[in-house]
């Protein structure tokens, strides 16, 4: 311990933040045993890039200006071709699901804590009549396309180390809601120090740095360092289907998505939705030297927010949703030239353990936290498209406790667009005079996967009467 002890302090005093070694004559063996191997796993050689290029900077990112608006494929066909072009499309993404070649990847590191809910956000109960949870929800999903593709579809779940030990006791307890355990593969997102303004890492305890999960982007590396990738190449899979925990009206399987990645030889894509206003907000989607990029709401000059075409849309008008597709062969790749991705800056109130060894919580902003965003990796692909869904369809997350994104938006949604597709098969909605709902509705996956799926289940269905709540499976 003691060589180790020296190489670490000289290691520290070389980058400036020796100070994480303060109270080490008050650890015992094993708190020293853990911080040194906290310490150990820093990237040292980086820290001092990472404060100069993005703590200290007050403005890190460079905003591209040459931006143009990114071309899409349209949610409905515009024209014959294009219907033609969709249909065999379709066929080519079953194909792909029926030969056991596609993933999914939910990205779950999250808390509930903006929903006032102790816990990963994943075990949310969400669903509008049974509050299914969330994680439930997306393993109906996978069983449901797994019966209906006569397949298999594994299903990879990034965690942070806050709640891997809580989703993991859920997934086990639950017996992994119908799913085989084996099928079912759970790692752990990297972390990264926080900072205080000056560059000093924070400490959270005498023994232990403060940190904080990497962000999203971090995915594509713990993807591969977690042996998810691995897995992917024995099993055969070679598109992954990427979604985040929020969101319980995914459309994990999408079989045309699917199809018109593949075909174009696309190595990451993407969904978007139509901007409701001009300063949604919603990462925007545009080209930046024929390459698609993503430019946050907050980063997007207003001139160019509301920037129109001569019909009255918005030139930048597609919103990114955090729906992705990615190619197993372009995680290799990626990882295997040690790529990084840009850091983004968070200012946040960070708590933090003081020079006398008391736990200080600020009441205001004292520090940075660095992470990283999955769609800064679209830029790296060599082919990419972008594909409009709807947001009835495919976008309810739940964020907030109330208001926009809440838990009450999200149930209206999900029996919204249960009622829309039983109408589109010709069944009667009770609906209110100004055309809102006059009942609850809950459908399962393992009743309808996709609007399609309902014509073959109207026997089943009962008549739906006014103010009741009807839940079908």
């Amino acid at each position: 311990m003691q060589n180790n002890i020296d190489s670490i302090k000289a290691a520290l005093k070389n980058i400036n933040q020796d100070h994480l070694l303060q109270f080490w004559a008050q650890l015992d063996e094993s708190a020293q045993e853990s911080l040194a191997n906290d310490i150990n796993q820093l990237d040292i050689a980086s820290i001092p890039e990472w404060i100069e290029g993005y703590v200290k900077k007050e403005n890190p990112l460079e905003v591209p200006t040459n931006i143009e608006p990114a071309p899409y494929f349209p949610a409905i066909p515009k024209d014959d071709a294009q219907a033609k072009e969709y249909a065999q499309a379709k066929l080519f993404g079953e194909d792909l699901i029926k030969s056991g070649k596609v993933g999914a990847f939910v990205v779950a590191g999250g808390q509930g804590t903006r929903l006032g809910y102790d816990g990963p956000k994943g075990n949310y109960p969400t669903s509008p009549i049974k509050e299914k949870t969330l994680f439930a929800i997306f393993a109906e999903i996978i069983a449901a396309a797994q019966l209906k593709y006569a397949t298999t579809i594994p299903w990879y779940i990034m965690t942070s180390p806050l709640n891997n030990a809580q989703t993991v006791e859920t997934l086990e307890n639950n017996d992994y809601f119908g799913l085989n355990a084996d099928d079912v593969f759970v790692f752990i997102q990297g972390t990264m120090p926080n900072f205080a303004n000056d560059g000093k890492i924070f400490m959270s305890g005498k023994s232990e740095i403060a940190k904080s999960p990497d962000g999203h982007g971090g995915s594509l590396k713990a993807l591969y360092e977690s042996g998810a990738v691995a897995d992917m190449q024995k099993r055969g899979v070679e598109q992954l289907s990427y979604f985040q925990v929020d969101n319980p009206l995914i459309n994990i399987v999408d079989p045309l998505f699917i199809g018109l990645h593949a075909a174009a030889g696309a190595q990451m894509s993407s969904k978007a939705l139509l901007k409701a206003y001009p300063m949604e907000k919603v990462g925007n989607f545009c080209l930046v030297e024929d390459k698609v990029t993503v430019i946050e709401y907050s980063d997007l000059p207003d001139e160019q927010a509301n920037r129109t075409n001569q019909d009255g849309s918005l030139v930048f008008e597609l919103g990114s949703i955090a729906i992705h597709l990615i190619s197993r062969s372009f995680l290799e790749e990626i990882n295997a030239d040690g790529f990084a991705l840009p850091f983004h800056k968070a200012i946040k109130k960070i708590p933090y353990i003081g020079a006398d060894g008391e736990l200080v919580n600020p009441k205001e902003i004292n520090g940075v936290k660095l992470e990283t965003f999955v769609f800064d990796a679209l830029p790296l692909a060599k082919s990419s498209i972008i594909f409009e869904t709807l947001r009835e369809e495919e976008f309810a997350p739940v964020k907030n406790a109330e208001g926009l994104d809440s838990p009450v938006v999200t149930k209206t949604m999900m029996s919204e667009r249960a009622a829309k597709w039983l109408e589109a098969a010709g069944v009667k909605i009770p609906r209110k005079a100004d055309g809102k709902l006059d009942c609850v509705i809950e459908m399962a996956p393992s009743f309808a996967l996709h609007a399609e799926d309902v014509t073959a289940k109207l026997a089943e269905i009962p008549d739906l009467i006014a103010d009741e709540k009807i839940y079908l499976e």
